[in-house]
Order: structure tokens, then sequence, then C-alpha cells
């Protein structure tokens, strides 16, 4: 399905650890109609020199100031030219060389809005510590704080302009809120792809102490009262009881 063009955006900061094996992660996939984009918020590391020796296989760089990691996404989709546009961060890489190649042959197979998959947790010696299987979707697992990982959700570019981008009024649940927004508010078609995605390095901004997890806990509030849901205040705590099950 090499005729849908698949734009992938990485957004980065002082990411000279880890920027490489993201970048090489793409630069090793077998689907060709790629288009990436990396977006940096003015790193003051050895990342924008990474990034430059890749050039050859990077469509677009910027590096500047920006008003935060959501920000410096919509600044990727405003520059996005693909079909498909999926977001890889610069701690992850994809799972094997076959991921693209199979989200095209998904979206061609089962003409769906958005595809998304499975995700593995690892630690910083590799090893797989947490698994986030998705399962399919459905209506009342999305009232209950059900989402897919974010990472592998690739959705068809002119969503953005019609349903609109991340909004930054969310702080770190600007993707959740982006995601039930299409799911739940708009219904659009989606597919459950069954295979890992994306490896992710432990860590995450919502995630670094107690005053960062209210915070999330907040926005997650916020996002599912203002898109409908129907019984926030319990699909907020059940929205964290799911990653239990994630580490057997």
């Amino acid at each position: 399905m090499q005729d849908l063009k698949i734009s992938i955006i990485t957004v980065c900061h002082n990411a000279e650890s880890t920027i490489k094996d993201c970048i090489e992660s793409v630069k090793s996939q077998n689907y060709t109609n790629l288009e990436y984009i990396v977006i940096d918020g003015g790193s003051t590391d050895k990342t924008i020199n990474i990034v430059n020796n890749y050039a050859h296989y990077v469509n677009y760089f910027i590096s500047e100031p920006d008003r935060g990691i959501y920000d410096a996404m919509n600044k990727g989709i405003n520059l996005a030219t693909g079909d498909i546009v999926g977001m890889l961060n610069a701690d992850d890489y994809f799972a094997d060389n076959s991921v693209l190649s199979n989200i095209a042959d998904a979206f061609g197979k089962y003409n769906a809005d958005i595809i998304y998959g499975d995700l593995d947790y690892i630690n910083a010696k590799g090893l797989v510590v947490r698994k986030w299987r998705s399962g399919q979707i459905s209506r009342r697992k999305l009232e209950f704080g059900w989402m897919p990982p974010h990472p592998t959700f690739y959705c068809k570019r002119y969503l953005f302009k019609q349903f609109g981008p991340y909004r930054l009024d969310y702080g770190t649940a600007a993707d959740y809120e982006l995601m039930i927004r299409y799911l739940y508010i708009n219904k659009l078609t989606v597919h459950y792809l069954k295979k890992i995605i994306i490896k992710m390095k432990l860590g995450g901004k919502s995630n670094k102490n107690i005053t960062a997890r209210v915070k999330g806990m907040f926005f997650d509030l916020k996002a599912m009262r203002n898109n409908g849901i129907r019984l926030p205040f319990i699909a907020l705590i059940v929205k964290p009881v799911r990653k239990i099950t994630q580490y057997f």
C-alpha cells in the first residue's frame, strides 16, 4: 500500500541520549512513501547536531522555542503533507522495521480514519517491564477512562483540520483530549492493529512526581467533562487502575 504517504513527527528537546535510536528506527522502516518531520524546542545539548547528521532522512527540521510538546506537534502537523500522520516521541522507537508497512496496509484494507495498536515499556537495559495491550475499542470502554496508547495513534491528516489539533489548554492531557474528541464525540471509524508498534522508554512528563500526577488528573477530568463522558469522576478513578494489568 505504498501509495499512501505517511508523515512521522518527532518532537524533541535536549534529547541527545535518545534521538539517534529514534531516527534510526524511522530510517530502518521498509515503507518508502514516508515523510519525516523533526520539531526541536531549541535544544542546548547535542540534539541538533545529531539530527543534522541525518539530514538526508529528515524532510523538515525546525529548532525554535515553543509552548510545549503539543504546540510542537501542531507545528509538525501544519508542515505535514502525508495522507496519514503519526507521532514518534524522541525517546521511543518502532518495534520493528515493518510497522509503517503494516499501518499503511491496515488503512488500505479497512478504510478507517484512525489506526492504533500496542506498546511495550522498556527499562534502561532494554527489557520489557510493562505491556500495553490495547484491545478493541468500544464506547463503553471510552466512558470508563480507556484510551489507546497515543504513540500508536495514526490518523488521516485532514482530521486535524476538520476536528481540530491538540489543544494546549489541556496540559499533559492534550493527547487524551484529542483522542476522546475524535473517538467519542465525533465517532470516527477506527481499527485496532493487534501488533506491538512502539517501544517506549520509561518516564513521562505527566508522571514525574505527585504534583505532576495531580495536575494530570485535573486535565483528564477537564477533558472528560468537556467531551461528554457521562460519569467523569468514576472514569477518572478507573483510568489509572487500568494500568495495573499492563504489568502482568
